[in-house]
């Protein structure tokens, strides 16, 4: 659409360059022709039409649903299961062949329809819904009873599997959503003390590991980014969420490492992460994503930490209880894959140091190794040999200030803006940070605050400075 009113801005410019004479009529064609002014009209074309055919589906969809409820009770379980079915996949079919002959038409060198194949993709999609409304009807017609988490995780499976067969970030994203819904409903049922497992508990519990090994390879089957952030989204806070490790004193009686394993894994992983892992894969397209996301873990955990009361305990609930047998082999299931996966992935990085990213120009293997370290060692200590609460929130307190210092050197290295105010931001959020932690006047609280605000205005002003006069010298140059 953006590209389409550039288009008719560009038209309308060049005909008034033509009638006054700036450019001649054969240079006004040679742009017709470039920029394919031909072509607005047949796409405003079949853009009404896509707006027509979907307001026509809507109506007929509605009046589907209005006659299958005036008849609903009166129709046998089997013709209500057959009327589903049959919506469900006439609505597939329709889609899939109006999507599939848009993208055969693209690779034929045919000229794309765009409409059409939003029509299908939109088509599919409405597809995925009616799924979810199929099984929601099917156990209320077959008296199948069911949780809100099996009904959005058996949901959220089934549109997956039509993402990795139709390639569609659409649904990709769907299918994410959809999970990360039936997750979050389960995590009440972790609570439940009773013994009866069932496959929903179980998927709920090994989510970190399954939201990694199912929906990472879906990101490049649709070659989306969008996707890959999502799941490694749904991996670390499931994995948060599931382990519970903070306040790190809940674990002390039980398991003194997990903590320190739930902490390090997210960073650890995403920092390592390489596309060139997957045999099929040439090419680095989520690396740089991956290291975005290892350093807002980086920074989640060290701002965390940096708080005392972090380090001081108390007896928090966890979402499974503690006297449950199956606690402990469960979570060593998903943390001895997941920590295996990290150290294959930090092998094969140690092995690819010959072209090093351009984020490694502060941030390098060493330094990160060395954060990771930290996180893995220190809680650690504290639960299982002696405790050292102001010592530890001293240390990641220095942790978070030496990352946000980082993303400063970086951007000023790299003439990054947003690395340059994102490192001042966060020095500025540690210290107003640790003025309120602690009990301050007003007056001491004020005192900060007029600081930091001219720290901030003043080393904006310099970075923007300095910035312009380096352009005006690559320009002269």
């Amino acid at each position: 659409m953006i590209f389409e009113n550039f288009q008719r801005k560009l038209r309308r410019e060049a005909q008034i360059w033509r009638d006054e004479g700036i450019i001649s009529s054969s240079q006004y064609q040679q742009i017709a022709d470039r920029h394919q002014f031909n072509n607005l009209e047949a796409a405003a074309r079949d853009r009404f039409t896509m707006i027509a055919i979907a307001i026509g589906g809507m109506l007929l969809i509605l009046g589907a649903i209005t006659f299958a409820s005036a008849n609903w009770f009166a129709w046998s379980r089997e013709v209500k299961f057959i009327m589903m079915m049959s919506l469900f996949f006439s609505v597939s079919i329709i889609g899939f062949y109006t999507w599939r002959d848009a993208n055969l038409s693209n690779r034929e060198g045919k000229q794309p329809r765009r409409s059409k194949r939003l029509l299908g993709e939109a088509l599919l999609f409405l597809a995925a819904l009616i799924l979810g409304a199929n099984i929601i009807l099917t156990a209320q017609i077959f008296n199948i009873s069911g949780s809100s988490t099996e009904l959005f995780l058996a949901w959220g499976f089934g549109v997956s599997l039509m993402a990795y067969s139709l390639s569609l970030n659409s649904l990709g994203i769907l299918a994410i959503i959809l999970v990360q819904i039936g997750y979050l409903f389960g995590l009440g049922d972790l609570s439940n003390s009773s013994a009866d497992w069932n496959w929903a508990k179980l998927a709920v519990r090994h989510m970190p590991l399954i939201s990694w090994l199912l929906f990472v390879p879906l990101a490049y089957f649709c070659r989306s980014r969008w996707i890959f952030f999502l799941a490694a989204f749904l991996f670390a806070t499931s994995l948060q969420l599931n382990l519970n490790p903070l306040p790190l004193q809940t674990f002390s009686n039980v398991a003194p490492w997990v903590a320190s394993f739930a902490l390090a894994l997210p960073p650890a992983l995403f920092w390592s992460y390489d596309d060139l892992l997957f045999p099929s894969i040439n090419y680095r397209l989520f690396q740089p994503l991956a290291r975005n996301l290892a350093l807002i873990a980086f920074g989640l955990v060290f701002y965390a930490l940096s708080f005392r009361w972090q380090w001081q305990g108390f007896a928090a609930s966890s979402f499974l209880p503690r006297n449950n047998a199956a606690f402990m082999s469960v979570p060593i299931i998903d943390l001895g894959i997941l920590s295996g996966l990290a150290v294959f992935q930090w092998l094969f990085l140690l092995r690819q140091r010959n072209n090093p990213p351009r984020r490694e120009v502060v941030f390098n293997t060493g330094l990160i190794a060395t954060f990771l370290g930290f996180i893995v060692v220190v809680p650690f200590w504290h639960q299982a040999v002696t405790r050292i609460v102001d010592l530890g929130s001293f240390m990641f307190s220095v942790l978070f200030a030496l990352l946000s210092w980082g993303f400063v050197q970086e951007g000023l290295k790299l003439s990054d803006r947003r690395s340059f105010w994102g490192g001042m931001l966060l020095l500025t959020l540690l210290v107003i940070s640790k003025m309120l932690e602690y009990d301050t006047d007003l007056l001491f609280r004020s005192m900060v605050f007029v600081m930091c605000g001219a720290i901030l205005i003043s080393a904006g002003l310099w970075f923007e400075r300095r910035l312009t006069g380096s352009s005006s010298s690559s320009a002269r140059k």
